[in-house]
């Protein structure tokens, strides 16, 4: 969770700082996409980590470091932005998200279609192995059932 707070903060700076010295939003196109990626992943974290390994205080302070990041980043936008621009980071934010567990949901089929086939190649290779050790046995068996008969002239 620190390593994702870290790089949140440290997008976050690359931000300011671009503002700083160019005095448009536009300029820090990057380090946006790498602060939202940031905070899209603290917050996964958060949510899948089991609750008796949480540490309350910890990501209520880290949560609470992004909401005013983005409130910073808002008023930034409206400030320096154009008109409407927050609202639209807004719905991009959604549609990314978006898209990216489309993605995820459509990387788990294609993971759990792979194992499928091969399983079911190992399956036939069982079989397929047990078949051919039945047959050498069938054979043996006739052969020498044969041999017997030919040899000793009798079962």
């Amino acid at each position: 969770m620190l390593a994702e707070l870290a790089a949140a903060n440290a997008a976050y700076a690359v931000i300011k700082e671009c503002i700083a010295n160019s005095g448009e939003i536009v300029s820090a196109g990057k380090a946006l996409f790498e602060w939202f990626d940031a905070k899209s992943s603290l917050q996964k974290k958060v949510e899948e980590k089991p609750p008796d390994q949480r540490s309350d205080l910890e990501e209520f302070f880290a949560l609470e470091e992004l909401k005013r990041q983005q409130q910073e980043l808002r008023e930034l936008m409206i400030l320096q932005g154009r008109p409407g621009l927050w609202d639209d980071w807004l719905q991009f934010q959604v549609d990314a998200r978006k898209r990216r567990e489309s993605a995820a949901r459509e990387e788990q089929a294609r993971l759990l279609v792979k194992r499928k086939k091969i399983q079911d190649f190992m399956e036939k290779a069982l079989l397929a192995f047990w078949l051919a050790v039945l047959a050498v046995v069938v054979t043996g068996m006739v052969v020498g059932a044969a041999w017997l008969y030919t040899m000793k002239g009798r079962f």
